[in-house]
């Protein structure tokens, strides 16, 4: 049997191609991956942010590693920090963001690299972040997707002097890099293999934490106990069935799983009782994709599944499953939220170990680490983490996020590993990628690049790639809509792996500048 890799950079991909070839394990590649994404994906991952792992060893029992941001034990009044907004430019709207170093919560990628490196991994950790290393020593060709992402968030990458000397553009002074241009980070090559030499205590308790938190003393709210105190959590993953396959996702405190399992349990419901039908969801058939039916049904459980209805879905949620209910109340309402910046890898090896993994840096704070090139995360400046204001965070708390790594098993033996960027559109792109999996029975490729649909607050928007005509009904029950004229960045980028009896399969997505490789 092949092994397959998914994730949203080509060299991201080859990394952990490389790996596989070399005899390494899923594990292996996946770490080789993310090293990677630090330096050919910088906007959306970092080493001073963090993620989650969904691990289905073959024959083992599955867990889902947990090194997600934590918000720190203690908090600096309002007018003693640096926090300060910025606009991000996406083109047709602009967004604000927070940056500065009040808007850095505790790290978890290089503990949960070392961790899974521990417990799941047979190749010595420095072999694994050599090809990371060595391509921020010669410098990445800068793609048209991360070059995108670079104009967007200029306002932050170019706001401090340490940014700009890492990610300026040598062509076009006083610009980010553009596409085409090579993106050298050797600093960061240099911290990489200390850490892998030295171990994750270089970064939380040794000479790299010492740095971060004598700059941290000068606005910012991380503390020495909080890097020395960060722990990895291991998980039991969300366990759901629908349509007879077995579905792990991540479970809460995160919200994506919990969600993305309300949609499905939704769809999956054999009658519109009180559960369903009050939220709009009626009984009808699936459809053929793209049709009214199709589409409207999954409008109307995409609205239900809204983040921003959080007690809204809870009150669903509770007719059709009490105790996951239950448990959402208790472990995620409420709980600080960071939904933006992610990229993800999905692995399979040809020994059927599945890796799952989806990561974030927030947009970046626009501090770096002296002497690291590592840019840390603007977490603690999200809008999402205190609706009613910032500064309201609870202390030392791990914080829940949208990402949802996700592992499907069907009867016949087919694995399939999943996951998306997108922020809010995490859930929506994963639940209807698992809907053309399961449903319309597509393959790995098809499933990916079909149009999808996202609603939020009521407004629907439509991918390019459905016909108007054939859902007319559908935009005239959702007044406010918009119709997109080609696929787009917005509806999410989930890199997919699948293997079974239909063979080995997967797909970047294309929206984000996704690759795969297959290795024979």
């Amino acid at each position: 049997m092949s092994s397959v890799v998914a994730a949203g950079h080509t060299l991201t991909v080859a990394a952990a191609e490389d790996v596989l070839r070399a005899g390494g394990n899923a594990y292996d590649a996946l770490i080789a991956a993310l090293s990677t994404s630090f330096v050919a994906e910088p906007v959306l991952s970092s080493p001073g942010g963090g993620g989650f792992l969904l691990a289905a060893p073959a024959g083992e029992r599955p867990l889902v590693y947990d090194f997600f941001v934590q918000t720190p034990r203690g908090r600096r009044p309002a007018d003693d920090i640096e926090f300060h907004p910025v606009m991000a430019d996406f083109g047709a709207a602009q967004q604000e963001f927070h940056i500065g170093r009040g808007t850095v919560a505790t790290p978890g990628m290089m503990r949960g690299i070392a961790e899974i490196h521990a417990d799941l991994a047979t190749v010595p950790l420095r072999e694994l972040v050599a090809p990371a290393c060595r391509l921020a020593i010669e410098g990445v060709m800068v793609s048209e997707y991360q070059a995108y992402l670079f104009g967007v968030t200029e306002a932050i990458f170019g706001a401090s002097e340490a940014c700009r000397s890492i990610f300026g553009s040598a062509a076009t002074p006083g610009k980010l890099v553009q596409a085409g241009e090579r993106l050298a980070n050797p600093m960061l090559a240099d911290a990489l293999e200390a850490i892998a030499i030295e171990g994750a205590d270089l970064f939380y308790r040794g000479e790299i934490a010492a740095s971060l938190v004598s700059d941290m003393a000068a606005g910012g709210h991380l503390a020495a106990a909080d890097l020395a105190g960060y722990r990895v959590e291991k998980r039991a993953p969300l366990s759901l069935d629908y349509r007879g396959v077995h579905i792990l996702t991540n479970p809460p405190p995160s919200s994506g799983g919990t969600l993305t399992g309300f949609g499905l349990a939704l769809l999956g419901a054999e009658d519109a009782g009180a559960g369903v039908g009050r939220f709009g969801v009626e009984r009808c058939g699936a459809g053929s994709f793209g049709s009214a039916a199709h589409v409207g049904r999954l409008a109307a459980v995409i609205e239900a599944t809204a983040a921003a209805r959080i007690e809204h879905s809870i009150e669903a949620l509770a007719s059709l499953d009490p105790a996951s209910a239950a448990r959402w109340r208790e472990q995620v309402a409420g709980r600080a939220r960071a939904f933006r910046g992610t990229t993800h890898v999905s692995v399979i090896d040809a020994a059927g170990n599945v890796a799952s993994a989806t990561v974030s840096n927030g947009a970046g704070s626009d501090y770096v680490v002296p002497g690291t090139g590592i840019v840390m995360n603007n977490m603690l400046g999200e809008a999402d983490l205190n609706p009613g204001g910032f500064h309201r965070w609870s202390l030392d708390e791990r914080m829940t996020s949208m990402m949802t790594p996700t592992a499907l098993a069907w009867r016949d033996g087919r694995k399939v590993a999943t996951g998306s960027g997108g922020s809010s559109r995490i859930r929506t792109a994963l639940l209807q990628v698992l809907v053309n999996l399961v449903d319309f029975a597509m393959d790995v490729e098809e499933a990916v690049a079909a149009p999808r649909i996202h609603v939020e607050d009521s407004f629907l928007s439509v991918e390019g790639g459905f016909d108007p005509e054939r859902i007319a009904p559908v935009l005239e029950a959702w007044p406010d809509h918009q119709l997109w004229g080609a696929p787009n960045m917005f509806f999410g980028g989930a890199h997919t792996a699948a293997s079974g009896p239909r063979g080995v399969e997967g797909a970047g997505d294309p929206r984000r500048g996704g690759a795969c490789a297959i290795v024979a």
